[in-house]
């Protein structure tokens, strides 16, 4: 991937950056196959087989400070980090606020960064920063890679393979969210293979949006917001704002598509035009405004504590179009680390695929580890979801995902797509000009941070 050379611009510039986004059979405790745990004390064991005090006075802990954000990781997981490795102490961190503002603030100091930070799904923004992080090839990452889902392994890979900065956690998988009831009354099937069978693609959900309008007088929408459609729409594909060398590529077919998409939506009036993250949002599904949703696993507990009255009404089936990703975060190693070899053990085994289905079952957290989806964790049936074991969905969306390069700067693309996308929602803004300024807009910025 050609770097571009705007990182001194990014860390300077950092307090007007916004954070983006977000989201096993053994025990938690067990060393993953191929891990060994750092010790302090030297045994001796003798003829018969038994072993004798320690030898050696143990050495200072190691002390590792790790940061993450609300809801991105299993606290209780990090609490087994000192029985798991007796000679490290490690001092888990919830930052609150604007999480990659004070990340990047400590890069950008050379003081006060972690030995472990977490890091969005924006992980390829901060390649850009590349010196400031250790290249976890170097650590020994090739290691496991064949335990983890290849194109979120290569998510947090540089364009041109040679820096890996973040190391898998938790994936977003998408699928369509519906509500039983309300797809029965529009004369649509109402079981998980059923919906997946009629409704394959972007169009018949559309045809299913029309049933829904007209059965229900327009009372009942077919999905939330236009954002929705454009965004898990593009989270199937496999190219999105920017190819492996970070030419920006918003301004071809595939970005139109999708753009047409929404505004196809907008136009046949099954959109119920609340944004998502808001309390609007939480009432209208809450009070069946709109019927279903495409949306990453990590929506599951969104949609239990937004609309706690209608459990058990609500299904999840494969989504329209095809297995997409949307979220899902990283682990990284920052420069200021004294401890780099320490720390990248700690995050192999925070993540090997026990914990991570130890942390589904938890927090909801889908896991990036192949091995997780066999434990039957992954597979308990839901009362909220009427029953349905609805990690199996998630599971089969997971591996279907197509791999893609995000971009160096694509929260900007992002933003600006977004942007014109809620004025064609909200505005009534002709989609041609809405696009046209969102590829103008985009173009715009990225001269501000390009050399």
């Amino acid at each position: 991937m050609r770097l571009q050379k705007w990182s001194s611009l990014l860390l300077t510039s950092v307090l007007v950056i916004a954070l983006t986004g977000c989201g096993s059979s053994k025990s938690a405790d067990s060393t993953p196959s191929g891990t060994k745990a750092p010790t302090t004390e030297a045994t001796v064991e003798t003829a018969v087989g038994e072993t004798t005090a320690p030898t050696t006075a143990p050495t200072e802990k190691v002390k590792l400070t790790l940061w993450y954000w609300n809801g991105s990781v299993d606290e209780e997981l990090y609490k087994k980090v000192s029985v798991q490795f007796p000679n490290i102490e490690l001092d888990a961190q919830k930052i609150g606020g604007d999480f990659r503002v004070k990340l990047l603030a400590a890069l950008s100091a050379g003081d006060g960064a972690p030995d472990i930070t977490g890091i969005n799904e924006d992980v390829q923004t901060y390649m850009g920063n590349k010196d400031k992080f250790y290249n976890l090839f170097d650590l020994g990452a090739d290691s496991v890679k064949a335990d983890y889902l290849e194109w979120k392994w290569n998510a947090g890979v540089s364009g041109d393979g040679t820096f890996m900065l973040g190391f898998p956690m938790d994936t977003g998988p998408t699928a369509l969210y519906y509500r039983t009831d309300l797809f029965k009354n529009a004369g649509l099937p109402s079981e998980p293979t059923e919906v997946s069978a009629q409704i394959k693609t972007w169009d018949d959900y559309l045809n299913a949006g029309k049933k829904i309008r007209d059965t229900s007088d327009g009372k009942v929408f077919l999905i939330d917001n236009d954002i929705s459609v454009f965004n898990q729409y593009f989270a199937q594909q496999d190219k999105a704002f920017f190819d492996n060398t970070d030419n920006f590529i918003g301004d071809q077919p595939h970005v139109k598509t999708g753009f047409d998409l929404a505004a196809a939506f907008s136009k046949e009036k099954v959109v119920a035009k609340v944004a998502n993250w808001t309390p609007e949002w939480n009432a209208a599904a809450n009070n069946g405004k709109f019927a279903s949703f495409v949306g990453a696993s990590w929506m599951t507990s969104t949609l239990i504590a937004g609309a706690p009255d209608t459990k058990g009404k609500w299904r999840v089936a494969a989504a329209p179009g095809a297995a997409g990703n949307n979220g899902g975060s990283f682990l990284a190693i920052p420069k200021q680390s004294k401890h780099p070899k320490e720390a990248f053990e700690v995050m192999k085994w925070l993540e090997n695929a026990q914990n991570q289905a130890n942390s589904y079952a938890s927090k909801g957290l889908f896991p990036s580890t192949l091995a997780s989806y066999e434990d039957p964790q992954m597979t308990q049936a839901d009362e909220f979801y009427g029953g349905q074991k609805i990690g199996e969905v998630f599971a089969d969306s997971a591996q279907k995902v197509k791999p893609k390069y995000l971009g160096l700067n694509q929260n900007i693309a992002t933003n600006a797509f977004n942007d014109e996308l809620t004025n064609m929602e909200k505005s009534g803004k002709d989609p041609a000009k809405a696009l046209a300024d969102a590829i103008e807009n985009t173009k715009k910025k990225l001269t501000q941070v390009a050399p």
